[in-house]
């Protein structure tokens, strides 16, 4: 005999509640990087140029009202099995975080401007063994508005951690990819229901502070 629908066993057994924003978010781009964007690259995402440009919007909304914009990179000095033995042995891909590469990269669709904080990684969480948190604190964050690649890597791991740091994670649909629509709908659902907040670009980006109507210099309203 076929159970409750999932949504409703998930509402039933009191999954789902909302987390809320707090009053001083940043928005956190997770390694929108050109692994994930070049055609060229064993990583690349299909889905990754929509997100990019979600995450660009993100990016400008918060630089708007002068909230804080934070960048994430997977960086290796040399060969990744130096510094993370066992995830480099698990995915061969990681080669394209080394030193030099040219997947290592910012994506021109979505890159840091001068002054705004990057945190280099060596694994998928933005909060293991960097200064993540300690930049957040001094900055007074309160919530992490999260967009990056991929959902069911290093956006969950970052997304975990948040939460477990005390932080309100909210995870911008739009703005986040994966490999296939199987993972990505399954964690995002998984996140929603337990860690975070899962909202969609215009929630986002309204809640940064984006107006309702923005302009041109010529006055005619901008598309995205």
């Amino acid at each position: 005999m076929a159970g409750p629908p999932l949504a409703d066993d998930y509402e039933a057994a009191g999954f789902g509640r909302r987390i809320g924003w707090g009053e001083h978010p940043a928005v956190l781009l997770v390694d929108p990087v050109q692994a994930y964007a070049a055609p060229d690259s064993r990583l690349h995402l299909t889905t990754a140029e929509a997100a990019l440009h979600a995450m660009a919007r993100l990016a400008r909304a918060a630089r708007r009202s002068e909230f804080p914009v934070l960048f994430t990179a997977v960086h290796y000095d040399g060969e990744p099995s130096a510094d993370a033995p066992h995830f480099a042995r698990k995915v061969p891909g990681l080669d394209a975080f080394r030193a030099g590469s040219p997947h290592a990269g910012f994506t021109p669709l979505c890159a840091p401007e001068p002054g705004e904080v990057v945190i280099h990684k060596l694994y998928p969480s933005a909060f293991f063994q960097t200064r993540l948190r300690d930049v957040l604190t001094v900055l007074g964050v309160d919530t992490v508005v999260i967009g990056g690649f991929s959902t069911s890597g290093c956006v969950r791991a970052t997304t975990l951690d948040a939460l477990q740091y005390g932080l309100r994670p909210i995870v911008v649909r739009d703005a986040v990819a994966d490999r296939d629509a199987g993972p990505h709908e399954a964690n995002l659902f998984d996140l929603d229901s337990k860690y975070a907040d899962v909202v969609d670009l215009t929630t986002a980006c309204r809640r940064l502070g984006e107006p309702l109507h923005p302009r041109r210099a010529g006055g005619r309203g901008r598309s995205d």
